[in-house]
């Protein structure tokens, strides 16, 4: 299989056919913004497909940064996962209750940190349940095994490097924010956060890359469009960011469906750019 062909999508009849498999372990990492005053941990136990364990965002995160859910030390990610039964022998599905907004987020985690097969479910919990396929209520309660985390930097971007960028302009930048939160017109979401985007970068909002009645992420022919039509070329390398460093793996999950290897992932993204600062905004169209 070439590159162009891999994929990363598993689709709900596959999940269905595999769920009793014992190497397989699926993951429900659904996440809700603070306003949205939803409570995904609850939703989970609420109802999940059978045996999934609940990758909390906002817990399995560097606890000494005070932006949200950046990424832990190796060592607080490889305990983490070990508490979840997820090991170095496992298949990992993931799946959110959006269809495609947190999974890819928890998928690029995992193959930041080394998984060798990570997986998102294409549509999520949405087409899965739209389809009448099996869900419980049942605590899983799941045996720990060992994960090797090591973290390949080489998918990661922080500011630093983001503000080098702005000199060097070696690599596009894409916000999967919505236009109105890219473009300044939009109170952020993130308290105290300024509003606009970073400056040079481009707007492909997230959704725009899912199909609006599944929640699937579209083909793979509609999605080339997409970055084409946002103004990337990608034939050069491409850093994506977002609000927070959660809906930016859309895109990064997007490309990687396209055969690219040559993307990183922004992780403070606009909860640490748009700080009040030094460090500088852009507001209205991309340029």
């Amino acid at each position: 299989m070439s590159k162009a062909e891999k994929s990363f999508l598993v689709s709900t009849e596959w999940l269905e056919k595999n769920l009793t498999s014992p190497d397989l372990k699926v993951v429900d990492a659904s996440y809700f913004l603070p306003h949205e005053g939803r409570d995904a941990r609850r939703e989970y136990e609420d109802e999940h497909i059978p045996g999934a364990v609940f990758f909390d965002i906002d817990a399995i995160k560097n606890p000494d940064s005070p932006l949200p859910h950046m990424l832990p030390a190796p060592e607080i990610f490889s305990a983490k996962l070990r508490k979840l039964g997820l090991g170095d022998g496992n298949r990992i599905v993931v799946y959110d209750r959006r269809g495609m907004m947190s999974a890819p987020r928890v998928w690029w985690t995992l193959k930041a940190f080394g998984a060798r097969e990570a997986m998102v479910l294409d549509g999520g919990l949405p087409k899965w349940k739209a389809e009448g396929r099996p869900l419980d209520d049942h605590p899983v309660m799941p045996m720990e095994t060992h994960f090797t985390a090591r973290l390949n930097t080489l998918m990661l971007r922080d500011i630093e490097q983001m503000t080098r960028n702005l000199e060097s302009g070696r690599e596009q930048v894409v916000d999967a924010r919505a236009a109105d939160r890219f473009e300044g017109r939009a109170e952020e979401v993130w308290p105290g956060r300024r509003a606009g985007h970073i400056p040079g970068s481009r707007n492909l909002p997230f959704t725009e890359l899912c199909d609006p009645k599944t929640g699937a992420l579209l083909p793979r022919a509609a999605l080339r469009a997409r970055f084409e039509a946002a103004g990337l070329d990608l034939s050069r390398p491409i850093v994506t960011t977002c609000g927070s460093g959660v809906t930016a793996a859309v895109l990064s999950l997007a490309l990687a469906e396209l055969g690219k290897e040559d993307v990183a992932l922004y992780d403070g993204s606009w909860a640490e750019w748009g700080l009040p600062g030094k460090t500088p905004i852009a507001t209205g169209p991309a340029d």
